[in-house]
């Protein structure tokens, strides 16, 4: 800015420096203040902040006592979980060092125990089955001994009624509640391991006797059959009236002439504890499959 004289640029710098001093003084009074109402606000905050801490402050308390008893059960639950974790790992880290120990050894052979309940459920499964065995076994038996058995006939005594080879089931059973009745074809033993099969002519306490031209006569009777094959040739013991006891029965093969029966001495009239049972039926060949008359 140029001025005419130096007295104007002196008079222009004077009301500058003027000015400047005006504007400096008003800013610091606005400064004053400002500073006054902030100091004014502060304590007015203050007093509202005081009133407030104290109401937090009791509240504060009473979550921080239900926070410490939370806290207490959470460290103590931290704590026995903490102690299980390392039981846990030094067990897991032992189990580990013994697994490691057993592979490196080439002597040692892994042996596997077996669970108790595993022991326990073969025993009961053992004695199960001996139990079942010992009832299978016990069976068997009794139906031998007692209700039947399978035998083979071995040679011509019984033909036509039975043929060499045939297989038949004998009853054992029926005989211990009742007697034989006259035709029953029964077994009984001729000597060890030999049993004979023949069929009942005589009952106990009937008379017997063959007569030359091959009757039979029961208590002067004539017997009606027609189980023989041929007539008889040879009367044996029976060519003379022969009377049986009260537990004696007179047999004969149905092949008259070529069977070994009560005619003869060595086989004589049967007891009836000495017979075994009943043929009842013919097993094989299944051609002739069926009940023996």
């Amino acid at each position: 800015m140029a001025f005419d004289s130096e007295d104007k640029r002196n008079d222009f710098a004077a009301w500058a420096e003027e000015m400047s001093y005006e504007e400096e003084k008003e800013m610091k009074k606005k400064e004053k203040q400002q500073k006054k109402e902030a100091k004014k606000a502060e304590k007015a905050a203050k007093k509202k902040n005081k009133d407030s801490a104290e109401t937090e402050e009791s509240e504060v308390k009473s979550e921080e006592t239900s926070s410490e008893d939370v806290s207490a059960e959470e460290v103590k639950t931290e704590s026995e979980d903490a102690s299980k974790e390392e039981t846990k790992e030094a067990s897991d880290e032992e189990s580990a060092k013994d697994e490691a120990e057993e592979d490196n050894n080439p002597d040692y052979k892994k042996v596997k125990k077996p669970k108790k309940s595993q022991e326990v459920n073969i025993v009961k499964e053992l004695l199960s089955l001996i139990i079942y065995i010992g009832i299978v076994i016990i069976l068997c038996y009794c139906i031998i001994e007692y209700v039947g058995q399978r035998t083979t006939v071995n040679g011509r005594s019984m033909e036509n009624t039975l043929q060499d080879g045939d297989n038949l089931w004998i009853d054992k059973f029926t005989y211990h509640f009742k007697d034989p009745k006259r035709f029953d074809v029964i077994v009984f033993p001729y000597e060890d391991d030999v049993y004979y099969i023949k069929r009942v002519i005589g009952l106990p306490g009937e008379t017997v006797q063959i007569l030359k031209d091959g009757a039979i006569v029961i208590d002067g009777k004539v017997l009606v059959e027609s189980y023989g094959k041929e007539v008889i040739m040879d009367s044996g013991t029976a060519s003379e009236p022969l009377t049986l006891g009260d537990d004696e029965y007179f047999v004969m093969g149905d092949n008259r002439n070529d069977s070994r029966d009560s005619r003869w001495a060595d086989v004589g009239n049967i007891n009836k504890s000495d017979i075994i049972g009943k043929a009842v039926f013919r097993l094989t060949p299944f051609s002739k499959f069926g009940k023996i008359d």
